[in-house]
């Protein structure tokens, strides 16, 4: 069995169809599902994100696989098989674990070196095994990106500048309004994107900040949380979204809603309560949400500067340093070399450990065969026999056995397995009995790395 990717990204999508495609942890547990009930997928998990949705899947077969895996995002998506495809890309064995270690060290992200992916990852992990869809491969390759994705991060200077979807396009807005300092805000959403746009304006002088949010006690802890800070800030419902908008300069929204927050009346309300001239810029507002928390139309509006995900993308300050982005690779590369190896290795072990079995069993075998002929064999004689035996058996497998571990790990490896199945008559179903009869290790509770599965990667 491999591992299938079948993802959309900002790479290969417009933000609609992304839109289409974009989940919530509810749907992410109905789509795993919906695939493990075809006998051809034994594990799944969905990392998605503002700029992805990805189907992580253990196959055993890779068209019959990825035939589930389309048809059941196309049936979540409510697009049609061929046209989702023309937007997706697939990556099969050992290209979904380059993929997937890329993405973790944010290579592959809006804002190449971002950290907050690496927590989308975990979490994605994090649910598929509390809802026990993941076994030892996607288990093991999980574990492995995420301490690939810790490793590029501590060990290059990537995410040196700190930038992140928030930072760009609040660097944007920044450079539309002469500034932030002094200026107001208005935060739609107060999870970890909106305690990130939090923070970011603090520590560029914003004036006053209003935090708008569907619980208001979660609004309350996030306001709370600026401490000592000299800001304004209060809080309010999503209900007065457009009464908020007219004292504001910049708006950053991230809700993660299935539609439209703000609404192009809201907008077209704030505009006309306000007098707004060359002298106090223009409206600027981040949809950083997905699916868009703003009205397309919004941006037509004259005095209003809408920022979103792929506007982002396009400013250099998405992209990081040439000479990261290589360092970063290139041990995105040899974890790659190193955790393939380490597969192929521990394909095999379970053969080894069914040869060396047969061999204890096929000794026991003789040695009762030799007391039935030999009744009168005095226990001293026949320890001394047992182990004698047992030590040219041990010596005759001594070799092939580390020998077909190390070839094991060379590309094609597992081909020594089965040379080794077939030359001594090993039941297949022994060896895949030894490789799933242990347990998985704890899932850790906390990784480093981001914090929104919302927030883009």
């Amino acid at each position: 069995m491999s591992v299938l990717l079948f993802g959309v990204s900002h790479r290969s999508a417009p933000v609609a169809v992304l839109e289409q495609l974009s989940t919530d942890e509810s749907d992410q547990v109905k789509i795993v599902d919906r695939m493990l009930q075809s006998p051809l997928v034994s594990e799944a998990m969905v990392l998605s994100t503002c700029n992805r949705v990805e189907v992580y899947a253990v196959v055993d077969a890779f068209h019959g696989g990825l035939a589930v895996i389309g048809e059941v995002l196309a049936e979540h998506s409510g697009m049609a098989v061929g046209a989702l495809t023309q937007y997706a890309y697939v990556r099969y064995s050992e290209a979904a674990v380059q993929h997937l270690f890329a993405v973790a060290s944010g290579l592959d992200s809006a804002v190449v070196g971002e950290q907050q992916v690496l927590g989308q990852v975990r979490r994605a992990y994090a649910l598929a095994e509390s809802n026990r869809t993941v076994g030892r491969v996607l288990h093991e390759l999980a574990q492995r990106a995420l301490a690939v994705g810790k490793r590029v991060h501590s060990e290059t200077a990537i995410d040196a500048a700190g930038a992140s979807v928030v930072s760009v396009a609040l660097g944007v807005a920044e450079d539309h309004l002469g500034g932030l300092a002094g200026k107001t805000a208005v935060v739609i959403g107060a999870g970890s994107m909106g305690a990130l746009t939090v923070a970011h304006l603090t520590r560029a002088g914003i004036g006053r900040i209003h935090v708008l949010n569907r619980s208001h006690e979660r609004a309350e802890r996030l306001v709370d949380k600026i401490g000592a800070a000299t800001v304004g800030a209060d809080v309010g419902d999503l209900d007065q979204i457009a009464a908020a908008l007219g004292a504001a300069d910049v708006v950053v929204s991230c809700t993660g809603a299935v539609g439209p927050v703000v609404s192009l009346a809201d907008v077209h309300h704030a505009l006309a309560d306000t007098d707004r001239g060359a002298a106090t810029g223009p409206l600027v507002i981040c949809d950083l949400g997905m699916p868009r928390d703003v009205d397309p139309a919004v941006a037509g509006l004259p005095g209003v500067v809408v920022v979103d995900m792929e506007r982002v993308q396009r400013e250099p300050s998405a992209r990081a340093a040439a000479a990261d982005t290589e360092a970063a690779r290139r041990i995105v590369g040899t974890e790659v070399a190193t955790y393939l190896t380490g597969q192929r290795m521990a394909e095999v072990t379970p053969t080894v450990t069914a040869l060396r079995q047969r061999a204890a069993e096929v000794v026991e075998a003789e040695m009762m065969r030799l007391e039935r002929r030999l009744p009168g064999l005095d226990s001293t004689h026949r320890d001394e026999v047992s182990r004698t035996v047992r030590r040219v058996v041990d010596k005759l497998l001594h070799a092939p056995t580390v020998r077909v571990k190390q070839l094991a790990g060379s590309p094609g490896g597992d081909s020594y397995a089965e040379a080794l199945r077939e030359l001594f008559e090993l039941n297949p179903q022994v060896a895949d009995a030894l490789a799933s009869a242990g347990e998985l290790p704890t899932v850790p509770t906390e990784f480093e790395g981001g914090t929104e599965t919302r927030s883009a990667d």
